[in-house]
Order: structure tokens, then C-alpha cells, then sequence
């Protein structure tokens, strides 16, 4: 058996991974295992901005931004969470800054900031600019800044290492278990604090912006050793991914002035939101071009609409909207402006669709983005395994993977980058301040057990199914019955074929049973964890019978705090799925209506 030992352990090498290893790695030995290249990681693709109430261009407040994303939450963010996230907001980016992250720059040589939708000026209503870019390549940036202060802080990388399995010996995580993908041999990592940062689960469905490896590992392996999921029924859509590929537009195609267009060729999006329009936040908008589309007024008879950032578009736009720079003349732009600030935007469009935004109108649809649900966790990164916060001692968890939860039912925008570099940090300071306490636990016996007992039963099966079937029809009906709105009927149909697909996948057949890079294996192994998430997330959104941010219900289309202004967390246990719920955290703003 390969066996290794540190004294931090960090699953995951993207932005909240490499944060956590970096401030572990100060003060305790620290390896990260990761079953990509740390830079392929998938918060290289996130491009917007990062949240920051800097107020470099104009006045801002962390309080305004703390009840921004009260309100995006749709109030089941807790508030507690929110509050330090956004507090701490302003540090961690001139820290980050400080690391050499080049961001965009003002004339004067501070961090630019754009708007982004539903950050606000909260005396005004007006947006605000609070995001804080690297033109739109900010995640890009972050995690090659990330990455090289790592090497230069000697963390080990375990590169290409899968993870498929968490020891916990007595009740405290003690290490993981890895398939070298090289080698295809299983290697044991001991550790005293295990930090899992794994990503999110956009892969359950059919239209995603997610990237191929997004598969949700770390939640699905903790569910296994009897840790809940929290507030699994809320995913969010993004208005705008590329038509039919889901490739992302980002949110500061808008925050520089970009409006969508229906197929009348009228802005809508003024019935919808009549202050913030363009730039209401994520779930909001999904739903009015979802209503748009459903009524008609798709472009050509298509599932699409146009996000047009063409600068005689933008400039009409926003002269009706009075919008204006930060001296106070009126907001123009240029060609040569939309191409600077938006490169890899206009780029992706040219590749893929063969349209020039600055010349053309880009087609667009609601694409799965995010996971606001995950393993639940404190504001410092430890792991909770019950409705009384009862922390697991040794583990942790932060970035998508995690359920902090400062996202409620609908993350804000650019908080997502926020929630890497806040709870990664404090998750990598938790996790090394535990490590220096407390000395070894034993592993258990036969610590890859488990771990050959799930690939064995993928290899040595002698059915007929196929990943790939099995994939396709998990995809298609989560993203027909469990997307943008949802029916109670609508929601037990895909219900009853996840659990179907699940009973045909004991019989999946994968054709490779060599060693090296056996992603056959692999990809069989990922496709077990989203069936698993799919089935917990359609049972959840089943049981809310309401609709809040992101869980929009046909049947129940209005908020229901009286009785669901609750967490909701989930086990598996017999072969089914167990619920139950936890308060949401209220400080300072009481659930009032949500306006934009």
C-alpha cells in the first residue's frame, strides 16, 4: 500500500483549494491532491469580477454589500456568514492584489470596478460598481496568482491523484483515499486535517457552463460516511450561456452595458425589473427570458435570445437609462473599449458560434451554473454534520463544494470568487491551527477497502449499459423537470428515472480494465456521484413547497416564510434520502419582498 503523511490534507486545487493550502501551508505540512493540473482547474473560467465594496469609483459599503446578497439570497443566506464574508471582502482583495494578481485599472492605477447584477447603491436602488476585475479572466488570474505563491510557499501537489474515498476512524477524519491515475494504483494519505474543496455538480445537467470534471466528488463522498447535504434543491441558472453549448457570457457583458433582446427585438427586461433591469440578479433574469421564450418571443422559433453588447446598442441603452461615467457625462463606448475590457468573451463567441459581439447580437440561454447546496460548514470552514452545527472534528470544506451558506437560495454575483478567497483562507488557518493540537489518529483498518470494493464492482461487471446512456437521459430529464421552473409532476418524473438509471447502473459496462489513465473507470466512478446528487437534489426540491431565488415552482409560485424560511439537510440512508431542516441564521434584515 502507498502510504503518505501530512499534517493537512486539501482535496481540490482551484481557487478555495489553493487558498486553504496556502494559508495551511504557514504553519503545517501541507499536500494538495488534485485529479487535474492545479491551472485546469474550473475557477480558471470564471470571468466577471470578484465582490469587493472597495469603493474606488464611487460610494460603497461591505454593509450595502452584506444586504445585496441578503436579498440575492432571497434571506436564507445566514446573515452571520454573510455579513463577515463581505467584511473580510476588501482585505482579501488587496491581498490577492498585493500576491501580483494584475487586475484592471482606473486612471489613477486602482482596481477597477464594474456593476454587476443586483449590487446596489441601497440608498438608490441604482447598481454600483463593486466588481473588481482582471478584464474577464479574474478567475484565470486568481488561480495562477494562487498557484505560483503555493510553489513559492513549498506546498506539495499530488497531481492527477483521484480521490474517491474519506477515512474517518471514531468519528474524526483522519485521511483520504486516491487512484494515481498514472499508475492506477490506490494510495493512502494519513492526515490530521482533511480540507475538501472538490467543486460543484453542473454536470447532473444537460445544459451547464460547468466544466467535464465538475462531477461533484466531495459531496458525493461525504454523503457516504453519513454527512449531510445542505440546501441541495438550489442551483442556479445563469441567463446567459452560449445557445446550446452553455459556454458562460459573463455578467460583465451587462455590467458594461450589454442588454438582452427578445425576438420582437424590444429590451425586456424593464417589465421584469423596472429599476436595475439588465443587471437583477441571476435568478430573476433566468426567469424572465424562460417566461419570454415560453410566451413567444424567442428569436426564430429557437430556445434563445440575444445579449446585444454592440456599442451603438449599448449607447441608445444607456442614454435612455441616464447612465453616466464616474465624473457624470453620459456612459459612451467604443468597439475598441468592448473588445479591451471583454477580450475572452468576444473571443469564445467568434470561435464557437462564428458571431463578432462587437458587430452581432449573441445568442443566449439559462445554462446550469452553480451550486449554492453542498457539505455544510461553519464560517471557518468546519464541517457540520447535523441540525445542531455539530462539528466533525478534522474536516473541512470550502468553496462550491461547501454550504457556508452565504449564497441562501441565489448566489449573487462575483460571490463566488469572494466565497474562495474568504472561506478557503480561514478553512487552510482552521485547518493548521487543529493540526498543531492534536497528534495523529490511527487510520482504519484495511483503509482501502472501501475504495477497491466501488471500482471492483464497476470492473468486474459483466452488463450492457452504458455510461454514456446513462449520462445522457440523467441530463435530459434533470434539465427538463428540475431547471428554471419546476412542477410537483414535473419534479417526481425525474425523480422516478434517476432512481431508475441508478438500478441500471449496476449493470454498467465500461470497456477499459487496464491501469494507466483508465478514464473509462473514472468517468463511470463520477457518473455513481451525480446520480446520487441528482436524486437528493430532486428530492429536496420536491419537499420545498414554495418558491424562493433559484426553486421557482409552478404550483407553489410564492415564498413561504412561515414555513419553509429553513435549511434543508440531507442524508442517504438505506437507499433512500432522508430530510430534515435547520434555521436560518437573522441579524440585522428581517424577509421583506425582493425588488429590483
Amino acid at each position: 500500500m502507498n502510504m503518505h503523511q501530512f499534517e493537512v490534507l486539501v482535496v481540490g486545487a482551484g481557487g478555495a483549494g489553493l487558498m486553504a493550502a496556502l494559508y495551511a501551508s504557514r504553519n503545517a505540512h501541507t499536500a494538495v491532491l488534485s485529479k487535474l493540473y492545479p491551472t485546469r482547474s474550473h475557477t480558471g473560467t470564471a470571468q466577471g469580477g470578484v465582490g469587493a465594496a472597495l469603493g474606488n469609483i464611487e460610494e460603497d459599503h461591505p454593509e450595502w454589500h452584506t444586504y445585496d446578497s441578503v436579498k440575492g439570497s432571497d434571506y436564507l443566506g445566514d446573515q452571520d456568514a454573510i455579513e463577515f464574508m463581505c467584511s473580510e471582502a476588501v482585505d482579501a482583495v488587496y491581498e490577492l492584489e498585493h500576491m501580483g494578481l494584475p487586475f484592471s485599472r482606473t486612471p489613477d492605477g486602482r482596481i477597477a470596478q464594474r456593476p454587476f447584477g443586483g449590487h446596489t447603491n441601497n440608498r438608490t436602488g441604482k447598481p454600483v460598481r463593486r466588481a473588481c476585475y482582471a478584464a474577464d479572466r479574474t478567475g484565470h488570474m486568481i488561480l495562477q496568482t494562487l498557484y505560483q505563491q503555493c510553489i513559492k510557499n513549498r506546498v506539495n501537489f499530488f497531481d492527477e491523484f483521484h480521490v474517491i474515498d474519506l477515512l474517518v476512524n471514531e468519528g474524526v477524519a483522519v485521511g483520504v483515499v486516491a487512484l494515481e491515475l498514472a499508475t492506477g494504483e490506490l494510495h493512502v494519505f494519513h492526515g490530521k486535517a482533511i480540507i475538501f474543496a472538490t467543486g460543484g455538480h453542473g454536470r447532473i445537467f444537460d445544459i451547464t457552463s460547468n466544466a467535464y470534471a465538475y462531477t461533484g466528488d466531495g459531496v458525493a463522498i461525504t454523503l457516504r460516511k453519513g454527512i449531510p447535504a445542505e440546501d441541495m434543491e438550489f442551483f442556479q441558472f445563469h441567463p446567459t450561456g452560449i445557445f446550446k453549448l452553455g459556454i458562460l457570457i459573463t455578467e460583465g457583458v451587462r455590467g458594461e452595458g450589454g442588454v438582452l433582446i427578445n425576438g420582437k427585438g424590444e429590451r425586456f427586461m424593464g417589465k421584469y425589473a423596472p429599476t436595475v433591469k439588465d443587471l437583477a440578479s441571476r435568478d430573476v433574469i433566468s426567469r424572465a427570458m424562460h417566461i419570454e421564450m415560453q410566451e413567444g418571443r424567442d428569436i426564430d422559433g429557437k430556445r434563445y435570445l440575444h445579449l446585444d453588447v454592440r456599442p451603438e446598442t449599448v449607447n441608445k441603452y444607456a442614454a435612455e437609462d441616464d447612465r453616466t461615467n464616474p465624473d457624470g457625462t453620459p456612459y459612451q463606448v467604443t468597439g475598441e473599449e468592448i473588445l479591451k475590457k471583454l477580450p475572452d468573451i468576444i473571443d469564445f463567441c467568434r470561435t464557437y458560434l462564428g458571431v463578432d459581439p462587437v458587430t452581432q447580437p449573441m445568442p443566449v440561454q439559462p445554462t446550469a451554473h452553480y451550486a449554492m447546496g453542498g457539505i455544510p460548514t461553519n464560517k471557518f470552514g468546519e464541517v457540520v454534520i447535523d441540525e445542531n452545527n455539530t462539528v466533525m472534528p478534522g474536516l473541512y470544506a470550502a468553496g462550491e463544494c461547501a454550504c457556508v451558506s452565504v449564497h441562501g437560495a441565489n448566489r449573487l454575483g462575483t460571490n463566488s470568487l469572494l466565497d474562495l478567497i474568504v472561506f478557503g483562507k480561514h478553512a487552510g488557518i482552521k485547518a493548521a491551527e487543529y493540526a498543531n493540537q492534536v497528534k495523529f489518529v490511527p487510520l482504519p483498518e484495511d483503509a482501502t477497502g472501501f475504495s477497491r470494493q466501488q471500482l471492483d464492482a464497476i470492473l468486474n461487471s459483466s452488463g450492457s449499459e452504458r455510461i454514456a446512456d446513462i449520462a445522457s437521459e440523467m441530463k435530459t430529464v434533470m434539465n427538463d423537470y428540475v431547471g428554471v421552473f419546476r412542477t410537483e409532476d414535473g419534479m417526481k418524473r425525474a425523480l422516478e428515472v434517476v432512481r431508475q438509471l441508478k438500478g441500471r447502473f449496476k449493470n454498467v459496462r465500461v470497456d477499459d480494465h487496464g491501469k494507466i489513465y483508465n478514464t473509462d473507470l473514472l468517468n463511470a466512478w463520477e457518473l455513481s456521484n451525480l446520480l446520487d446528487l441528482a436524486e437528493i437534489t430532486a428530492t429536496c426540491a420536491l419537499e420545498r413547497k414554495e418558491s424562493r431565488g433559484a426553486h421557482a415552482r409552478d404550483d407553489y409560485p410564492k415564498r413561504d416564510d412561515n414555513n419553509w424560511l429553513k435549511h434543508s439537510l440531507a442524508w442517504t440512508r438505506n437507499g433512500d434520502v432522508e430530510i430534515r431542516y435547520k434555521p436560518v441564521v437573522i441579524t440585522k434584515f428581517q424577509p421583506k419582498e425582493r425588488v429590483y
